[in-house]
């Protein structure tokens, strides 16, 4: 369905806003309150996402919260782009701000990379799958997740660009200097070799 040239702007913000408001749900808080498990935010590195869930034990927990986090990003992009095709990257990088400065948590949240790797994964399936494979093999390797999360980011833009998907390799940029920025004090710590590896409480 093709966008009236006048109402382009109007529903590009409902995309972003919607999007925005999805990726804002704080699934990892919502599951390890729901378990019993109290606070995300006071346990390990203090983050939403599934690797500080993981850091409570809960396996279940934390591979649910990944799947969620994922998914969010993902659905964004696939119901914009069913409703009207070319807005799933606005819906898209609206959920990732959404996980980033969640309306729920006073504009604080997580660190958005299993959001960014959703959102990547429906807007071009072989650069979302680049991201997640370069993360799976960074973590096999160095056990570290942030690290990994670091790589997958930069794996997006690369492969958008191999791929010639330029507006994609543009937001692509844009949400991985975010992410890197959201990741500012896990590098110092990579720099300094005290990065925790991952599961470890």
């Amino acid at each position: 369905m093709n966008i009236m040239p006048e109402y382009a702007l109007y529903y590009i913000f409902v995309a972003a806003f919607v999007g925005y408001l999805l990726g804002s749900i704080p699934f990892g808080l919502v599951l390890t309150r729901m378990a019993g498990l109290g606070d995300i935010r006071k346990i390990g590195s203090g983050n939403i996402g599934a690797t500080n869930v993981l850091r409570t034990g809960n396996k279940f927990l934390a591979l649910l919260t990944l799947l969620l986090d994922i998914g969010k990003g993902a659905i964004a992009v696939l119901i914009a782009e069913f409703l009207y095709p070319g807005l799933g990257i606005y819906a898209g990088s609206g959920a990732f701000l959404g996980h980033l400065y969640s309306i729920f948590l006073k504009f604080t949240g997580g660190k958005g990379v299993a959001t960014f790797l959703g959102l990547m994964l429906a807007l071009n399936p072989i650069v979302g799958l680049t991201s997640i494979l370069s993360w799976l093999i960074t973590a096999a390797i160095f056990r570290i997740s942030s690290l990994s999360a670091l790589v997958a980011a930069i794996a997006s833009p690369i492969a958008s660009l191999y791929l010639q998907q330029n507006k994609l390799a543009i937001v692509a940029i844009l949400l991985c200097i975010l992410i890197f920025i959201k990741h500012k004090d896990n590098i110092k710590r990579i720099i300094n070799g005290d990065e925790p590896k991952i599961g470890k409480k």
